[in-house]
Protein backbone atom coordinates (compact mmCIF):
# COMPACT_ATOMS: atom_id res chain seq x y z
CA UNK A 1 0.00 0.00 0.00
CA UNK A 2 0.94 3.62 -0.61
CA UNK A 3 0.38 6.19 2.35
CA UNK A 4 0.86 9.72 1.91
CA UNK A 5 0.36 12.82 3.81
CA UNK A 6 -0.03 16.30 2.92
CA UNK A 7 0.17 18.81 5.76
CA UNK A 8 -0.80 22.39 5.08
CA UNK A 9 0.43 24.87 7.47
CA UNK A 10 -0.68 28.65 7.25
CA UNK A 11 2.31 30.64 6.78
CA UNK A 12 3.89 32.08 10.12
CA UNK A 13 1.81 29.74 12.15
CA UNK A 14 3.47 26.24 13.88
CA UNK A 15 -0.19 24.68 13.83
CA UNK A 16 -1.55 22.34 10.91
CA UNK A 17 -4.30 24.21 9.62
CA UNK A 18 -5.32 21.33 6.87
CA UNK A 19 -4.14 17.37 7.16
CA UNK A 20 -5.01 14.57 4.32
CA UNK A 21 -4.19 11.08 4.78
CA UNK A 22 -5.04 8.65 1.48
CA UNK A 23 -4.23 5.14 1.27
CA UNK A 24 -3.75 3.72 -2.24
CA UNK A 25 -2.38 0.47 -4.13
CA UNK A 26 0.72 0.57 -5.82
CA UNK A 27 -0.79 0.38 -9.18
CA UNK A 28 -1.32 4.28 -8.65
CA UNK A 29 2.25 4.99 -8.54
CA UNK A 30 3.66 6.37 -11.45
CA UNK A 31 5.90 3.74 -13.67
CA UNK A 32 9.06 5.01 -12.46
CA UNK A 33 7.92 4.03 -8.96
CA UNK A 34 6.46 0.95 -9.78
CA UNK A 35 9.44 -0.41 -11.30
CA UNK A 36 12.08 0.57 -8.73
CA UNK A 37 13.36 -2.33 -7.49
CA UNK A 38 15.32 -2.12 -4.38
CA UNK A 39 13.36 -3.12 -1.42
CA UNK A 40 12.82 -1.20 1.83
CA UNK A 41 13.26 1.95 0.07
CA UNK A 42 11.03 5.38 0.62
CA UNK A 43 11.08 7.82 -2.73
CA UNK A 44 10.23 11.37 -0.72
CA UNK A 45 9.32 14.41 -1.82
CA UNK A 46 9.83 17.26 0.33
CA UNK A 47 7.52 20.30 -1.27
CA UNK A 48 8.11 23.32 1.20
CA UNK A 49 6.48 26.57 -0.70
CA UNK A 50 9.57 29.49 0.39
CA UNK A 51 8.14 32.59 -1.44
CA UNK A 52 6.02 30.19 -3.25
CA UNK A 53 9.42 28.86 -4.20
CA UNK A 54 8.76 25.02 -3.78
CA UNK A 55 11.60 22.76 -2.82
CA UNK A 56 11.53 19.29 -3.65
CA UNK A 57 14.07 16.13 -2.03
CA UNK A 58 14.09 12.47 -2.58
CA UNK A 59 15.62 10.10 0.11
CA UNK A 60 15.89 6.35 0.71
CA UNK A 61 14.26 5.20 4.03
CA UNK A 62 13.85 1.91 5.78
CA UNK A 63 10.38 1.40 4.89
CA UNK A 64 8.70 0.73 1.89
CA UNK A 65 6.15 3.58 1.20
CA UNK A 66 5.76 6.85 -0.49
CA UNK A 67 5.33 9.88 1.94
CA UNK A 68 4.36 13.68 0.13
CA UNK A 69 4.40 16.62 2.69
CA UNK A 70 3.89 19.74 2.43
CA UNK A 71 4.18 23.11 4.04
CA UNK A 72 3.63 26.28 3.58
CA UNK A 73 5.55 28.71 5.35
CA UNK A 74 8.25 31.70 5.29
CA UNK A 75 11.75 31.54 5.03
CA UNK A 76 13.62 29.28 7.54
CA UNK A 77 15.89 27.30 5.86
CA UNK A 78 17.01 25.35 8.89
CA UNK A 79 14.22 23.49 8.27
CA UNK A 80 15.20 21.74 5.42
CA UNK A 81 19.25 21.49 6.09
CA UNK A 82 18.38 18.05 6.93
CA UNK A 83 18.27 17.32 3.10
CA UNK A 84 21.22 16.49 1.31
CA UNK A 85 19.91 18.05 -1.99
CA UNK A 86 17.07 20.04 -2.40
CA UNK A 87 15.03 21.07 -5.72
CA UNK A 88 13.58 24.64 -5.52
CA UNK A 89 10.73 24.09 -8.13
CA UNK A 90 9.14 27.15 -9.41
CA UNK A 91 5.97 25.68 -10.71
CA UNK A 92 6.28 27.71 -13.75
CA UNK A 93 8.52 31.04 -14.99
CA UNK A 94 5.96 32.44 -16.60
CA UNK A 95 2.49 32.14 -16.11
CA UNK A 96 -0.48 32.72 -17.94
CA UNK A 97 -3.36 35.05 -19.20
CA UNK A 98 -6.91 34.36 -19.54
CA UNK A 99 -9.05 38.35 -19.09
CA UNK A 100 -6.33 40.74 -18.48
CA UNK A 101 -6.04 42.47 -15.64
CA UNK A 102 -6.11 45.85 -17.41
CA UNK A 103 -9.73 46.57 -18.50
CA UNK A 104 -8.74 48.30 -21.39
CA UNK A 105 -5.84 46.50 -22.29
CA UNK A 106 -7.79 43.39 -24.23
CA UNK A 107 -9.99 43.46 -26.71
CA UNK A 108 -12.32 41.00 -29.11
CA UNK A 109 -10.85 39.48 -31.71
CA UNK A 110 -12.24 39.19 -34.76
CA UNK A 111 -13.01 35.60 -35.28
CA UNK A 112 -12.37 32.70 -32.83
CA UNK A 113 -11.97 29.45 -34.31
CA UNK A 114 -10.46 25.83 -34.28
CA UNK A 115 -8.00 23.93 -35.94
CA UNK A 116 -7.49 20.22 -36.18
CA UNK A 117 -4.67 18.82 -35.70
CA UNK A 118 -3.71 15.14 -37.08
CA UNK A 119 -1.12 13.97 -34.24
CA UNK A 120 -0.42 10.03 -34.46
CA UNK A 121 -3.90 8.57 -33.86
CA UNK A 122 -5.58 11.42 -32.60
CA UNK A 123 -7.09 14.26 -33.43
CA UNK A 124 -6.25 17.56 -31.29
CA UNK A 125 -8.58 20.67 -31.49
CA UNK A 126 -6.54 23.21 -31.28
CA UNK A 127 -7.90 27.13 -30.65
CA UNK A 128 -6.94 30.24 -32.50
CA UNK A 129 -7.62 33.99 -32.51
CA UNK A 130 -7.87 36.36 -35.83
CA UNK A 131 -7.49 39.92 -35.30
CA UNK A 132 -7.55 42.35 -38.46
CA UNK A 133 -8.92 45.31 -39.76
CA UNK A 134 -10.38 45.53 -43.25
CA UNK A 135 -8.32 47.75 -45.40
CA UNK A 136 -7.46 48.18 -49.14
CA UNK A 137 -4.00 47.09 -49.76
CA UNK A 138 -1.47 44.48 -48.89
CA UNK A 139 -1.46 41.98 -46.20
CA UNK A 140 0.86 40.39 -44.44
CA UNK A 141 0.47 38.03 -41.23
CA UNK A 142 2.03 37.47 -37.77
CA UNK A 143 1.50 34.46 -35.72
CA UNK A 144 1.53 34.76 -32.59
CA UNK A 145 2.36 32.23 -29.80
CA UNK A 146 2.35 32.11 -26.03
CA UNK A 147 5.27 31.70 -23.54
CA UNK A 148 5.10 28.13 -22.70
CA UNK A 149 4.11 27.75 -18.84
CA UNK A 150 1.60 25.81 -16.54
CA UNK A 151 -1.55 28.19 -17.39
CA UNK A 152 -0.48 29.36 -21.10
CA UNK A 153 -2.96 30.86 -23.27
CA UNK A 154 -3.98 33.47 -26.09
CA UNK A 155 -4.99 36.21 -23.80
CA UNK A 156 -1.55 37.40 -23.05
CA UNK A 157 -0.94 38.28 -27.33
CA UNK A 158 -4.31 40.09 -27.59
CA UNK A 159 -3.54 43.67 -26.87
CA UNK A 160 -0.05 43.85 -29.10
CA UNK A 161 -2.48 42.22 -31.36
CA UNK A 162 -4.96 44.48 -31.40
CA UNK A 163 -2.43 47.49 -31.20
CA UNK A 164 -0.73 46.50 -34.13
CA UNK A 165 -3.33 45.32 -36.22
CA UNK A 166 -5.00 48.96 -36.06
CA UNK A 167 -1.86 50.62 -37.13
CA UNK A 168 -2.20 52.19 -40.28
CA UNK A 169 0.53 52.25 -43.05
CA UNK A 170 1.80 50.54 -46.44
CA UNK A 171 1.01 46.84 -45.08
CA UNK A 172 -2.08 46.04 -43.19
CA UNK A 173 -1.31 43.28 -40.64
CA UNK A 174 -3.33 40.00 -39.80
CA UNK A 175 -2.54 38.09 -36.66
CA UNK A 176 -3.02 34.88 -35.36
CA UNK A 177 -2.45 33.69 -31.81
CA UNK A 178 -2.87 30.32 -31.33
CA UNK A 179 -2.82 27.64 -28.04
CA UNK A 180 -0.12 25.57 -27.27
CA UNK A 181 -1.98 21.59 -27.53
CA UNK A 182 -2.41 20.77 -24.03
CA UNK A 183 -2.05 24.36 -22.79
CA UNK A 184 -4.85 27.20 -22.61
CA UNK A 185 -7.85 26.60 -24.61
CA UNK A 186 -6.66 23.69 -26.78
CA UNK A 187 -7.43 20.00 -26.04
CA UNK A 188 -5.28 18.82 -23.06
CA UNK A 189 -4.62 15.43 -23.88
CA UNK A 190 -2.33 12.79 -21.65
CA UNK A 191 0.35 12.04 -24.13
CA UNK A 192 3.70 13.09 -24.26
CA UNK A 193 4.76 16.22 -24.24
CA UNK A 194 7.91 17.40 -25.58
CA UNK A 195 10.35 19.87 -27.86
CA UNK A 196 9.72 17.54 -30.42
CA UNK A 197 6.17 17.61 -29.99
CA UNK A 198 5.59 21.29 -29.49
CA UNK A 199 7.88 21.69 -32.57
CA UNK A 200 5.85 19.18 -34.98
CA UNK A 201 2.61 20.95 -34.07
CA UNK A 202 4.13 24.69 -34.83
CA UNK A 203 5.41 23.04 -38.34
CA UNK A 204 2.35 21.63 -38.48
CA UNK A 205 0.15 24.88 -37.65
CA UNK A 206 2.10 27.02 -40.16
CA UNK A 207 2.06 24.69 -43.00
CA UNK A 208 -1.63 23.21 -42.92
CA UNK A 209 -3.14 23.71 -45.98
CA UNK A 210 -6.55 23.55 -44.34
CA UNK A 211 -5.02 25.87 -41.69
CA UNK A 212 -5.63 29.87 -40.62
CA UNK A 213 -2.15 30.28 -41.99
CA UNK A 214 -2.42 28.67 -45.31
CA UNK A 215 -0.99 30.82 -48.33
CA UNK A 216 1.21 32.94 -46.29
CA UNK A 217 4.59 31.18 -47.28
CA UNK A 218 5.98 34.41 -48.07
CA UNK A 219 4.76 37.06 -46.03
CA UNK A 220 4.93 35.22 -42.46
CA UNK A 221 6.51 37.14 -39.27
CA UNK A 222 6.22 35.03 -36.26
CA UNK A 223 6.64 36.49 -32.49
CA UNK A 224 6.85 34.07 -29.73
CA UNK A 225 7.36 34.46 -26.23
CA UNK A 226 10.10 32.24 -23.68
CA UNK A 227 10.17 28.84 -24.98
CA UNK A 228 7.79 29.70 -27.74
CA UNK A 229 10.33 31.92 -29.64
CA UNK A 230 13.07 29.16 -29.23
CA UNK A 231 10.99 26.48 -30.74
CA UNK A 232 10.14 28.48 -33.74
CA UNK A 233 14.19 29.18 -34.12
CA UNK A 234 14.78 25.98 -34.10
CA UNK A 235 12.23 24.72 -36.90
CA UNK A 236 13.51 27.65 -39.17
CA UNK A 237 16.88 26.30 -38.29
CA UNK A 238 15.61 22.94 -40.16
CA UNK A 239 14.33 24.66 -42.76
CA UNK A 240 11.02 23.08 -41.56
CA UNK A 241 9.48 26.84 -41.50
CA UNK A 242 10.38 29.75 -43.22
CA UNK A 243 8.96 33.09 -41.58
CA UNK A 244 10.38 36.31 -43.20
CA UNK A 245 10.90 37.50 -39.39
CA UNK A 246 11.19 36.61 -35.92
CA UNK A 247 10.04 38.45 -32.74
CA UNK A 248 11.55 36.78 -29.59
CA UNK A 249 10.46 38.09 -26.20
CA UNK A 250 12.28 37.57 -23.07
CA UNK A 251 13.48 34.12 -24.62
CA UNK A 252 14.05 31.12 -22.51
CA UNK A 253 15.35 27.55 -23.48
CA UNK A 254 15.20 26.09 -19.88
CA UNK A 255 12.53 24.47 -17.38
CA UNK A 256 12.15 25.60 -14.08
CA UNK A 257 13.87 22.80 -12.53
CA UNK A 258 16.93 22.64 -15.13
CA UNK A 259 17.76 26.17 -15.30
CA UNK A 260 18.30 26.08 -11.40
CA UNK A 261 19.73 22.84 -10.74
CA UNK A 262 21.29 21.52 -14.33
CA UNK A 263 20.55 18.25 -16.26
CA UNK A 264 22.93 15.15 -14.54
CA UNK A 265 22.17 12.01 -14.61
CA UNK A 266 20.88 12.20 -11.17
CA UNK A 267 18.91 15.00 -11.51
CA UNK A 268 16.96 14.10 -14.72
CA UNK A 269 16.22 10.45 -12.50
CA UNK A 270 14.67 13.50 -10.23
CA UNK A 271 13.05 14.91 -13.16
CA UNK A 272 11.47 11.56 -14.30
CA UNK A 273 10.25 10.64 -10.64
CA UNK A 274 8.62 14.11 -10.47
CA UNK A 275 6.96 14.45 -13.91
CA UNK A 276 5.99 10.69 -13.45
CA UNK A 277 4.06 11.56 -10.06
CA UNK A 278 2.28 14.61 -11.45
CA UNK A 279 0.97 12.88 -13.84
CA UNK A 280 -0.34 9.66 -11.93
CA UNK A 281 -4.03 9.26 -11.42
CA UNK A 282 -4.85 10.38 -7.95
CA UNK A 283 -1.57 11.45 -6.96
CA UNK A 284 -0.22 13.62 -9.57
CA UNK A 285 -4.48 15.56 -8.96
CA UNK A 286 -2.82 16.18 -5.32
CA UNK A 287 0.22 17.41 -5.81
CA UNK A 288 -0.99 19.53 -9.16
CA UNK A 289 -3.66 21.08 -7.11
CA UNK A 290 -1.15 22.24 -4.07
CA UNK A 291 1.55 23.40 -6.61
CA UNK A 292 0.12 24.77 -9.23
CA UNK A 293 -3.73 25.09 -9.14
CA UNK A 294 -3.54 27.22 -5.93
CA UNK A 295 -4.73 30.80 -6.43
CA UNK A 296 -1.95 32.06 -3.39
CA UNK A 297 1.02 30.20 -5.45
CA UNK A 298 0.20 31.88 -8.82
CA UNK A 299 -0.07 34.83 -7.20
CA UNK A 300 2.71 34.76 -5.77
CA UNK A 301 4.33 33.70 -8.81
CA UNK A 302 3.09 36.62 -10.62
CA UNK A 303 4.29 38.93 -8.29
CA UNK A 304 7.75 37.64 -7.71
CA UNK A 305 8.73 36.79 -11.26
CA UNK A 306 5.90 36.92 -14.10
CA UNK A 307 5.42 40.47 -13.97
CA UNK A 308 7.76 42.73 -13.01
CA UNK A 309 5.16 45.36 -10.82
CA UNK A 310 3.27 43.79 -8.27
CA UNK A 311 0.73 46.40 -8.61
CA UNK A 312 -0.27 45.20 -11.85
CA UNK A 313 -1.65 42.01 -10.56
CA UNK A 314 -5.07 41.86 -10.29
CA UNK A 315 -7.78 39.75 -8.59
CA UNK A 316 -9.01 39.54 -12.04
CA UNK A 317 -5.60 37.74 -13.51
CA UNK A 318 -5.43 35.44 -10.38
CA UNK A 319 -8.99 34.20 -11.70
CA UNK A 320 -8.77 34.09 -14.81
CA UNK A 321 -5.40 32.11 -14.40
CA UNK A 322 -6.75 29.32 -12.02
CA UNK A 323 -9.57 28.74 -13.94
CA UNK A 324 -6.84 27.29 -16.80
CA UNK A 325 -5.51 25.30 -14.12
CA UNK A 326 -8.86 23.34 -13.61
CA UNK A 327 -9.41 22.30 -17.55
CA UNK A 328 -9.20 18.72 -18.07
CA UNK A 329 -5.88 17.18 -18.83
CA UNK A 330 -4.26 20.39 -17.13
CA UNK A 331 -1.40 19.34 -15.89
CA UNK A 332 0.22 16.86 -18.44
CA UNK A 333 2.07 19.81 -20.27
CA UNK A 334 3.12 21.45 -17.43
CA UNK A 335 4.51 18.72 -16.08
CA UNK A 336 6.88 18.13 -18.90
CA UNK A 337 7.57 21.81 -19.14
CA UNK A 338 8.43 22.00 -15.32
CA UNK A 339 11.42 19.56 -15.74
CA UNK A 340 12.67 20.33 -19.01
CA UNK A 341 10.97 17.86 -21.63
CA UNK A 342 10.09 21.50 -23.72
CA UNK A 343 13.38 22.68 -23.66
CA UNK A 344 14.17 23.28 -27.27
CA UNK A 345 18.29 22.81 -26.24
CA UNK A 346 20.33 21.84 -23.98
CA UNK A 347 23.26 24.59 -23.35
CA UNK A 348 23.62 28.33 -23.38
CA UNK A 349 26.19 27.54 -26.63
CA UNK A 350 22.88 25.36 -28.34
CA UNK A 351 20.94 27.96 -27.96
CA UNK A 352 23.46 30.76 -29.18
CA UNK A 353 23.50 28.69 -32.13
CA UNK A 354 20.20 28.88 -33.00
CA UNK A 355 20.26 32.62 -33.56
CA UNK A 356 23.66 32.51 -35.25
CA UNK A 357 22.27 30.37 -37.80
CA UNK A 358 19.24 33.09 -38.51
CA UNK A 359 22.01 35.39 -39.93
CA UNK A 360 22.89 32.64 -42.47
CA UNK A 361 19.59 32.22 -43.37
CA UNK A 362 19.14 35.81 -43.65
CA UNK A 363 15.74 36.24 -41.41
CA UNK A 364 15.87 39.12 -38.93
CA UNK A 365 15.45 38.95 -35.59
CA UNK A 366 14.34 40.94 -32.80
CA UNK A 367 15.31 40.02 -29.76
CA UNK A 368 12.95 41.61 -26.71
CA UNK A 369 15.14 42.15 -23.42
CA UNK A 370 13.06 42.58 -20.00
CA UNK A 371 15.12 44.82 -17.06
CA UNK A 372 13.14 42.70 -14.75
CA UNK A 373 13.37 38.93 -15.68
CA UNK A 374 14.49 36.39 -12.83
CA UNK A 375 18.28 36.41 -12.40
CA UNK A 376 19.33 32.95 -14.15
CA UNK A 377 16.57 33.62 -17.06
CA UNK A 378 17.39 37.30 -17.84
CA UNK A 379 21.51 36.24 -17.80
CA UNK A 380 20.22 33.84 -20.74
CA UNK A 381 18.61 36.86 -22.88
CA UNK A 382 21.68 39.29 -21.43
CA UNK A 383 23.86 36.47 -23.68
CA UNK A 384 21.79 37.49 -26.92
CA UNK A 385 22.71 41.11 -26.94
CA UNK A 386 25.16 41.49 -29.40
CA UNK A 387 25.28 37.83 -31.01
CA UNK A 388 25.52 36.72 -34.60
CA UNK A 389 21.78 36.21 -36.26
CA UNK A 390 20.51 39.21 -33.56
CA UNK A 391 19.55 41.79 -36.10
CA UNK A 392 17.96 44.01 -33.24
CA UNK A 393 18.37 43.59 -29.20
CA UNK A 394 16.09 46.22 -27.49
CA UNK A 395 14.83 46.40 -23.67
CA UNK A 396 11.42 47.08 -21.63
CA UNK A 397 9.72 46.92 -18.51
CA UNK A 398 8.22 43.76 -17.50
CA UNK A 399 9.66 40.48 -16.58
CA UNK A 400 8.49 37.02 -18.02
CA UNK A 401 5.56 38.28 -19.76
CA UNK A 402 6.10 41.78 -21.10
CA UNK A 403 3.62 41.62 -23.65
CA UNK A 404 0.75 40.94 -21.20
CA UNK A 405 1.79 43.41 -18.65
CA UNK A 406 3.48 46.59 -20.96
CA UNK A 407 1.29 45.75 -24.37
CA UNK A 408 2.08 49.33 -25.36
CA UNK A 409 5.73 49.46 -25.37
CA UNK A 410 6.22 45.97 -26.68
CA UNK A 411 3.40 46.92 -29.25
CA UNK A 412 5.48 49.53 -30.36
CA UNK A 413 8.89 47.84 -30.57
CA UNK A 414 7.76 45.29 -32.78
CA UNK A 415 5.81 47.95 -35.50
CA UNK A 416 9.28 49.50 -35.45
CA UNK A 417 10.53 46.41 -36.25
CA UNK A 418 8.02 45.30 -38.74
CA UNK A 419 8.34 48.76 -40.15
CA UNK A 420 11.97 48.58 -40.83
CA UNK A 421 12.10 45.39 -42.55
CA UNK A 422 8.96 45.52 -44.34
CA UNK A 423 7.45 48.42 -45.04
CA UNK A 424 10.52 50.63 -46.74
CA UNK A 425 10.65 47.57 -48.45
CA UNK A 426 7.19 47.53 -50.55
Amino acid sequence: MLELLWTHISSGSQNPSRKISVKTSGQHLPPQLQAHKVPDTIFSLHFCTISMAFSAAFYTCSRPSLILSCRTHKPNFSQTSCFRRTLTVRASTTLDYSKLSVDDKASAPSKTNSWQWKFKDSSINIYYEEYEKEREGPCKNILMIPTISDVSTVEEWRAVATNIVQQVGNINWRAIIVDWPGLGYSDRPKMEYTADVMEKFLVDFINSADGPLSGSENDLVVFGGGHAATLTIRAAKRGAVKPKAIAAIAPTWAGPLPIVFGRDSSMETRYGLLRGTLRAPALGWMMYNMLVSNEKSIESQYKSHVYSNPDNVTPGIIESRYALTKRKGARYAPAAFLTGLLDAVQSREEFLELFADMANKKIPVVVVFTKGSPKRSKAEMEALREAKGVSKFVEVPGALLPQEEYPAMVAEELYQFLQENFESKD
